[in-house]
């Protein structure tokens, strides 16, 4: 007899930031193709936040009142992972878990899980793990 698997997606949120070097329907592209990523990854996602600044902030990649916005969303909504579009560097990563209170990841990491989750045999795995440690390098 063969049994049937229902499979959890995790429940996720994009972010995207429309700046001088790309327009909306740029980031609705990279959105759009962040969301398939996503997908690929076991991610389902509820919800897209995109915010239009000139420069990045420092502390949180996005400003404080858009941050707060996906703070109410994840709490509200029991969202288990954001996903943002740009790199983060590792403080910023480090200042969003802790205000979310949820997983951070942006777009490589989670290039490098599919990669992970795909791997077959042990070199292609090790391959993997590697290319996961230097980009965990400052």
């Amino acid at each position: 007899m063969i049994e049937k698997k229902s499979i959890e997606y995790e429940k996720s949120v994009l972010v995207g930031i429309i700046n001088q070097g790309q327009d909306e329907t740029k980031v609705n592209e990279y959105l759009d193709e962040l969301e398939f990523l996503t997908y690929t990854a076991g991610g389902e996602v509820f919800k897209r936040f995109v915010q239009r600044m000139n420069t990045p902030n420092p502390k949180t990649l996005i400003g404080s009142g858009k941050m707060l916005e996906v703070e109410a969303y994840v709490a509200e909504n029991e969202i288990g992972s954001v996903i943002f579009d740009d790199e983060l560097t590792p403080a910023q990563q480090r200042n969003i878990e802790k205000q979310l209170r949820c997983k951070i990841i942006d777009r490589t990491s989670l290039i490098l899980d599919i990669f992970a989750q795909r791997a077959q045999t042990s070199y292609s795995r090790t391959q993997v793990e590697l290319a996961q440690y230097e980009y965990l390098l400052p």
